[in-house]
């Protein structure tokens, strides 16, 4: 009796495969083969026959389509967060390669690349005690969504983390309350903590001086501010917001169970034997939960020096001028973010001298400096800015900071505390240096008190400094730089622009930033304008005519000299 050739033996094909078959998408040799292969293998049909390329995914989805007047659907419409949860086993979804869409009434709406596969549609029956309703979708298209469908939370985080990634959960500093121990044990999720504390560690590494951690309706993301500009560097699972939340809040010491008003509060991080970041977070309600930013603090920030920051050679001479004299009243102005902290911190480590006494408010106080007596200000408590200066004033003081002048009462005191021999630094947010003045007239000081007591203002911007191993010289029109502040001497020939490219070195072609000052001394006939009560226009003018440049020409001055590019400029400055 002669063997059997099982090779040639009559294969039992899938319905799909005979329906392919009869409309010319394959033939029956290739069905075959690929079935037998199926079959030895753990791949299903019709992820052989889309790997072997004989059928694109498309072209099979179209084809099926038509086959069983089914209707197709392309899933890359559909955002998968918003899917409906809970209608099937994620099991049983990548057992049979499905996806439920919708429930209508008593049946389901499910999504599959096989529509004639009747175990899956017994299986499902049977799991869901509903009718079932085809929609055809590409094959890939379907498994992505499978799959994502499939990975739980603390998956996608491991996924996010690495498994490279050394984690010493001693490194974060724990809150010392009972309260506080508690309720670490309520959200200590392993993969929330390693996610955190990866996420700070990148953040520290990257240069970044702010983390945001945004919630939305149906996604989660985590962006960092790098060099002034925001990046997204995270999607973790919208499941983990709750328990992310909860665990900043603990090590930072807030209350974990408030959710409806911000917080404010501190952490550390160990990222070496010797070094340790502090953290300032901030936590705000949203429509979808808490929003939560977290300020990278850098005591070294302030020991950088007066020649890191960025100022020309007059600009400097002005301000150490300015903090050299015994009183009077020294004001930095920008908005948030644009290093007025650092400003100040770097004029008070010039003062920081042993028969010196500094004290300073804050709210809360970002960088330690030792010698330096710090206060934070604590509204609630009662010691406002106001507060606080009011008790500095029987403490013997030399140089007083005040954090932000926020009010008439705070700027009063500040006022009559550089006019009784005090030296007083403090911010405000303005636009330049010129509207200051108005500003202060606007919150009600008399303008013979603002002119006997301010003797500098410093306006402020942060722009992103050029790579210097990537910038390349920049092909810019004459009439763009002339529309942009330079005149006619300046396009002399005798410097370049530059433009930013982008290497591994840097972040887009651009590396750290560099400051852009305006330093205005209040010299007699500013004095007078003040006292005339006359315009921000008209002190402007006058502050020109005594060589005091503008935030745009110091802008321009910082492109010339091949600092930063002419875009960077005029996108920080104003004119």
């Amino acid at each position: 009796m002669a063997a059997v050739d099982t090779n040639s033996a009559k294969v039992s094909l899938p319905a799909i495969a005979h329906a392919l078959i009869a409309a010319g998408r394959l033939d029956s040799k290739s069905a075959e083969a690929l079935y037998r292969k199926s079959q030895t293998g753990k791949n299903g049909f019709l992820a052989e026959l889309t790997s072997s390329g004989l059928v694109g995914a498309s072209d099979l989805a179209h084809t099926v389509s038509a086959a069983y007047s089914v209707p197709l659907l392309d899933l890359a419409a559909v955002d998968p967060q918003r899917l409906p949860k809970g209608l099937l086993d994620p099991k049983l979804c990548n057992a049979y390669r499905v996806i439920p869409l919708a429930k209508k009434s008593n049946r389901l709406i499910v999504a599959t690349a096989d529509p004639s596969d009747q175990e899956a549609a017994e299986k499902i029956k049977f799991a869901t005690q509903l009718g079932i309703e085809w929609v055809i979708a590409e094959y890939y298209k379907l498994m992505k969504l499978v799959e994502a469908a499939g990975t739980s939370a603390a998956e996608s985080i491991d996924n996010i983390v690495g498994n490279d990634f050394d984690f010493d959960e001693s490194s974060l500093e724990e809150a010392d309350t009972d309260s506080a121990e508690e309720a670490v044990s309520e959200v200590d999720d392993a993969p929330v903590v390693k996610f955190l504390h990866k996420m700070l560690v990148d953040a520290f590494n990257m240069r970044a001086s702010d983390l945001h951690f945004e919630p939305y309706e149906f996604t989660y993301r985590v962006r960092f501010r790098i060099d002034g500009e925001l990046r997204e560097i995270a999607t973790p699972p919208i499941a983990i917001k709750e328990k992310l939340a909860s665990r900043i809040k603990v090590i930072s010491r807030l209350d974990i169970s408030e959710k409806r008003v911000p917080q404010d509060g501190r952490m550390k991080l160990k990222v070496a034997p010797n070094r340790i970041i502090d953290f300032r977070v901030s936590t705000l309600p949203t429509l979808f939960g808490e929003k939560i930013v977290i300020r990278i603090l850098d005591p070294s920030s302030a020991k950088v020096g007066i020649d890191a920051l960025g100022y020309e050679a007059d600009e400097k001479a002005r301000l150490l001028r300015a903090i050299e004299r015994p009183y009077g009243m020294i004001l930095v102005t920008g908005p948030t973010g644009s290093g007025k902290t650092v400003s100040l911190y770097t004029c008070l480590n010039l003062l920081n001298k042993p028969g010196v006494n500094i004290s300073t408010a804050e709210d809360p106080s970002e960088i330690n400096l030792p010698g330096v007596n710090q206060v934070n200000v604590n509204e609630k408590a009662g010691l406002t800015f106001a507060a606080a200066l009011k008790s500095f004033l029987r403490q013997d003081p030399d140089i007083i900071m005040v954090g932000e002048i926020r009010d008439l009462e705070t700027a009063d005191i500040a006022i009559k505390a550089a006019q009784t021999g005090h030296l007083v630094l403090s911010t405000l947010h303005t636009n330049d240096a010129p509207t200051t003045l108005t500003r202060m007239r606007n919150m009600g000081i008399a303008p013979f008190n603002i002119a006997s007591s301010v003797i500098l203002i410093t306006a402020q911007r942060l722009a992103r400094r050029l790579c210097p191993i990537c910038k390349t010289p920049a092909d810019i029109p004459d009439e763009a730089l002339r529309d942009a502040g330079f005149g006619d001497e300046d396009l002399d020939g005798s410097w370049i622009p530059y433009k930013a490219v982008g290497c591994s070195a840097c972040n887009n072609g651009y590396k750290g930033r560099v400051g852009i000052y305006q330093v205005m001394p209040i010299s007699e006939e500013l004095q007078r304008i003040i006292l005339k009560d006359g315009s921000a226009l008209e002190i402007a003018e006058q502050a020109k005519r005594e060589g005091v440049r503008s935030l745009r020409q110091s802008g321009l001055l910082k492109v010339r000299l091949g600092l930063t590019t002419l875009d960077e400029v005029l996108s920080v400055t104003n004119e």
